[in-house]
């Protein structure tokens, strides 16, 4: 019975090492996390507003720009490079006209915010994104995020505004 008890316990401390140190599934043979945000970061709706977008075009959609604590005093300080825990979340929706708006003005002046069409995020860890420029992105539609394929058009894009470490939002006071 001792060496039963003996083996089993060798047999459990082996397994555990070898959990303990083997890369996560996914992860082997050199395969690193996701180079994007694969969850919406929690409490994004209450994070402070940074800027507003109207994007014409095929988009035809309007987006509120929100930070969390880090990126909105980065944002204020105007501090650049943006520091590691900066998350930034572009929320848009569809440009649409306010009929009930435009009832009082007399005429086809005011325009809303209409269906939600997606929420986008940016987070900052400068190792954990390091491949693209210190930053993860993120492409959330229904509450599901864009896949790898999707996501590979980001960084080089923003990577056209080094200028602002990769971002195109600016304070607005």
């Amino acid at each position: 019975m001792k060496y039963v008890t003996f083996f089993l316990l060798a047999v459990g401390a082996i397994v555990g090492l070898v959990a303990l140190i083997a890369p996560a599934p996914g992860h082997a043979s050199g395969e690193s996390a996701p180079a994007f945000v694969t969850e919406i970061p929690h409490g994004y709706r209450d994070w402070r507003w940074i800027s507003s977008a109207h994007e014409a075009g095929n988009l035809n959609s309007l987006g509120a720009v929100l930070g969390n604590d880090v990126a909105f005093k980065a944002f204020r300080e105007g501090k650049l490079p943006y520091p590691d825990g900066t998350i930034i979340a572009a929320l848009h929706y569809r440009y649409v006209p306010s009929e009930e708006n435009n009832k009082v003005f007399g005429q086809a002046q005011s325009f809303v915010p209409g269906v939600p069409t997606n929420i986008q995020f940016m987070v900052k860890d400068s190792k954990k994104y390091a491949a693209t420029g210190g930053w993860g992105f993120g492409h959330f539609a229904d509450g599901k995020h864009g896949d790898a394929a999707f996501m590979k058009s980001c960084f080089p894009c923003h990577e056209k505004a080094k200028a602002t470490d990769l971002v195109f939002t600016h304070y607005v006071p």
